[in-house]
């Protein structure tokens, strides 16, 4: 094949990416293009992370030879016409899960066919790619984490793949600068983690330090022990698999990467996730209280774990995972509000916030989704005591003592 096109997603890096790999080695040109579509609506905090990621991406992709077209439109559409611009042969992309991605991967198959264009889709959002890890019992996919967890450790990944020394483009073909195509965005929190490639493969050489006292220090609220890694696995700046992969990572960490792949499984089979009750029979009887959603949302609960979280929340566009678990808790079980609402608030602000993640945690907590105790609750007294105990978490974000910590 002498020219394909690359279609970037949420795979924005050159490491361990086996759609560029493959396009690079079969191809003689290959062009990566990303094409944001003005139907999305993608948040402050995402949206400024994704352009820093897309022009780390673009320097990576020049340093090898090649460049990066950036593109607002439909993507398959845009797609396609860049590969008639170009004489292209095939378009690459990898896949994805959600329904957006899922109706976008159909639709560019009926173009592809009618444009007489070859179509691959390649693995590399997930470690172990949804479908591929079944219930031996029957059906295609796991609903309860603990038996997919085992199962998942048993699968055989497949080997990463190495990054390429050269992307070549086809003559005439130049890049773009993404701020000049899609315009600049302003963080909504002040003090968000940068994005791209490169911040996240030094976040990993200061994280494999830290990594073994994971299992004994990722619930401690003051202590910030946990990787801080999710924002860059959502953009796919980094690999998923690369990371499980390196070496020292612990199994208390592998399993949080296996709850990642847990979800994205789960989202492939139920695609209404974010919207719609997981659990058969699910009691949904929330309350309609504006006031103490606002509440919640400005970190003015009067609950002061609660309050510190969604004050992390909106000053970093980041969460601790404990504090994640207790506000969620909190404004469902104890406030009886809509999980529906504390989800697209996480969305509104979580650099991270994919479908699959955000949903399927919220739904967790909620007891409308995978948790095999639905009524489970998690009492912020209880859990003040035991992951801040000296009350530091709490103090340094709800302006009672110290600075915010910067990521």
């Amino acid at each position: 094949m002498n020219t394909v096109v690359l279609l970037l997603t949420r795979d924005l890096r050159v490491h361990d990416h086996p759609a560029l790999a493959a396009s690079c080695a079969n191809a003689e040109r290959v062009v990566p293009l990303f094409v944001a579509d003005p139907a999305l609506t993608v948040p402050d905090n995402r949206r400024r992370f994704l352009l820093e990621s897309l022009q780390d991406l673009r320097d990576g992709l020049r340093r090898r030879g090649g460049d990066l077209l950036v593109r607002s439109g439909d993507p398959v559409a845009e797609a396609v016409r860049t590969a008639r611009e170009v004489g292209a042969e095939g378009i690459a992309l990898t896949a994805d899960v959600s329904g957006y991605a899922a109706r976008r991967q159909e639709r560019l198959a009926r173009a592809c066919a009618r444009e007489r264009l070859a179509l691959k889709l390649f693995p590399g959002v997930t470690i172990v790619p949804a479908g591929e890890v079944t219930p031996s019992t029957g059906g295609d996919h796991y609903k309860v984490f603990t038996p997919y967890w085992r199962a998942w450790q048993s699968r055989r990944w497949r080997g990463t793949v190495a990054t390429p020394r050269k992307v070549h483009l086809p003559d005439g073909v130049t890049g773009d600068d993404p701020r000049t195509v899609l315009g600049d965005a302003k963080s909504e929190s002040p003090h968000p983690m940068s994005g791209g490639e490169s911040e996240a493969l030094r976040r990993v050489r200061n994280w494999r330090t830290k990594a073994a006292a994971y299992a004994d220090r990722h619930d401690d609220l003051p202590g910030d022990a946990t990787s801080r890694l999710s924002p860059y696995l959502h953009f796919g700046c980094l690999s998923p698999l690369a990371l499980a992969t390196t070496d020292g990572m612990p199994e208390a960490y592998l399993r949080q990467l296996c709850w990642r792949d847990f979800y994205h499984q789960l989202l492939a089979a139920f695609p209404k996730l974010g919207t719609q009750a997981f659990r058969p029979g699910a009691q949904e009887q929330w309350h309609d209280d504006p006031e103490a959603l606002q509440a919640w949302q400005a970190g003015e609960t009067g609950v002061p774990i609660v309050d510190a979280g969604m004050k992390q929340l909106a000053a970093e566009g980041w969460m601790h995972n404990r504090a994640r678990l207790v506000t969620a808790s909190y404004l469902t079980k104890t406030l009886g509000l809509d999980w529906r609402d504390g989800a697209a608030w996480y969305n509104r602000l979580l650099i991270d916030a994919d479908v699959a993640n955000n949903y399927g945690n919220w739904q967790w907590v909620a007891g409308t989704g995978t948790d095999t105790k639905p009524y489970r609750r998690f009492s912020p007294d209880r859990q003040a005591e035991r992951f801040d105990p000296d009350g530091e978490y709490v103090r340094r974000w709800t302006g009672t003592g110290g600075q915010p910590a910067r990521p």
